[in-house]
This record gives structure tokens, sequence and C-alpha cells, in this order.
């Protein structure tokens, strides 16, 4: 396989077969965000990717699963896309899901009937990171998009019939405005009701312009307990039909999964222990991106 760069990809999609179909992020603006810095966004060669789906119809037999990087392929032209997910059904027919990043942008310039063509060809899960529901904090990390834009384009994916992924960041609000930023985020999982929520905590990455604005003092990184409280406030405030919700990534101090609705009175309980202090945390120096 050929891959260039940093290669992401969500923690569900540990064991699946890594298609790299773009290079970096079209939007590359997040100030948290380090993985593409000084990295320019292009979509890879066609000849380079039926390289590696012949490659992984010969040596990726025994995963069921594949995940088109890296972190914007949902942008790449409709008849390119197209073009792969039939060259990943016709050579690796025991594929039998696709997943991508997706993104307000690239979700909104396709059209419902785009969408659903790239279901009907085994793009079956998108992840989408909203970060915060927070317009103000929103607008300071420079993500590019509005608290009902998210929402707009979150429902939008679902009424292709995707499953949804949607990935929120604890901390990322600062001190100030925490307490909101979770409540918010309720606000807008809630309104976009996707299959899955990921919760992250914020871990500052060195050279980006927010560790710049924390090293100045403008930003201010809280600390496990305090992401205990916009984690607990967070699934207070959202409600979901159906879905899970995990807080179980490297980066968290409490592992959580929970089936919404049926889970969310009993992991308020536990935040609660945790917050109390009968449950241990995760120590600093076991926590990773």
């Amino acid at each position: 396989m050929h891959y260039e760069g940093n290669i992401i990809r969500p923690p569900s999609e540990a064991n699946s077969i890594l298609l790299q179909v773009t290079v970096g992020c079209s939007h590359n603006k997040c100030t948290f965000c380090g993985t593409y810095t000084g990295e320019r966004f292009k979509i890879k060669s066609e000849e380079m990717i039926r390289a590696d789906i012949e490659f992984a119809a010969e040596y990726c037999r025994r995963q069921r699963r594949m995940f088109l990087c890296d972190g914007d392929a949902l942008i790449v032209p409709q008849k390119r896309l197209l073009g792969i997910l039939t060259a990943i059904q016709e050579k690796l027919p025991w594929v039998t899901r696709v997943g991508a990043y997706a993104n307000a942008k690239s979700l909104g310039m396709k059209s419902p009937e785009e969408l659903a063509a790239l279901r009907a060809h085994g793009l079956g899960i998108l992840y989408m990171g909203i970060e915060t529901g927070d317009d103000v904090t929103l607008k300071r990390i420079k993500k590019g998009v509005s608290s009902e834009r998210a929402i707009e384009m979150g429902k939008k994916a679902l009424a292709a019939g995707f499953k949804l992924s949607v990935t929120v960041l604890l901390g990322i609000a600062g001190r100030e405005r925490s307490l909101i930023h979770a409540a918010e985020t309720g606000r807008v999982l809630s309104a976009i009701d996707p299959n899955y929520v990921g919760a992250l905590s914020l871990m500052l990455i060195p050279e980006t312009p927010l560790h710049r604005e924390y090293e100045t003092g403008a930003f201010t990184l809280i600390g496990p307990e305090e992401m205990l409280r916009e984690l607990r406030e967070m699934i207070a405030a959202t409600h979901l039909s159906r879905g899970l919700f995990h807080a179980n990534h490297a980066s968290n101090y409490l592992p959580v999964r929970a089936r919404m609705p049926r889970d969310k009175e009993a992991t308020l309980a536990l935040i609660d222990d945790a917050l109390a202090g009968n449950v241990t945390l995760k120590p600093e120096y076991l926590r990773a991106l």
C-alpha cells in the first residue's frame, strides 16, 4: 500500500483496510489540529489508488471493512469516488462496509441523489467531527461551520441512509465556556440524532495555533475534574432516540460506553462517582491521541 504523510482513522476502524485516496485535509485550518501542518491537500492518482486496491485484493482477504483515508475523502469528485467504490466492490467482494470522514463542506457539495448513489455502492458509514455545538467556540477554533450547518449536514447524511458517527471534543472551549460548550453540544447532538457519538478529550499539540494561545495565556486547558463535569453536562443535554455515546478514546480520563437512552442515568451516576473520588481516573502518562 502507498501511504503518504500522516494517516489517521477512527478508533473503530482499527482493523479495517486503510485505502488512502486523499492526502491531508481540504480545510486544514482548525486551531487545535496539527495532523496536516504544512501539508498541501491533494487527491491521489487513479493509478496509485487502483494499485492499492489490487494489493488489498491479494493480501487483505481476512478484513471485512475498509476505510478511505485521509481527512477528507468524501470531497473527491463524484465520478471518481463512485469509480473507487465500484472497484472495491469488484475486487474485494468480501468487504461488507466502507467508511470515510465527512465534514459540512464535503457533504454540502454532494446532492442527496449523489449521496444515495455512494451509499448504494458500498459507502456505509461517515465520521463527522463537529467538535462543539457552541458557535462562539466554533468561530474561535476556525472550524469553518456554524452549529446549524452542522445539524443540517448531519441530517443530510442520515437521510441518505448512512450510519453517522459524530465526534466531539471535551475541553475545546477552555474554562470560560466549558459548560456552555457542553450544553450546546448536547443540543446539536440531539438535533442530529446520530447512530454514534465519540467524545475525545483535548490534548494540546505543540506548534498549533491553540497551543500558542495556551502558552500566552489566551486559552486555559481544563483539568480532569472539569473534563468530567463537561462530559456529564454534555450527556445530560444529549437526547438520542437510539445510539451509542462513547467516551472511551485513549485521551479520556474515564471510559464511558452508553447505549442511549437506556444507559443515560447509569452513566451520569458513574461520572458522579468519579467526581466524588470513588472511581480511579486514567493517569496522564496513559493518555494518548
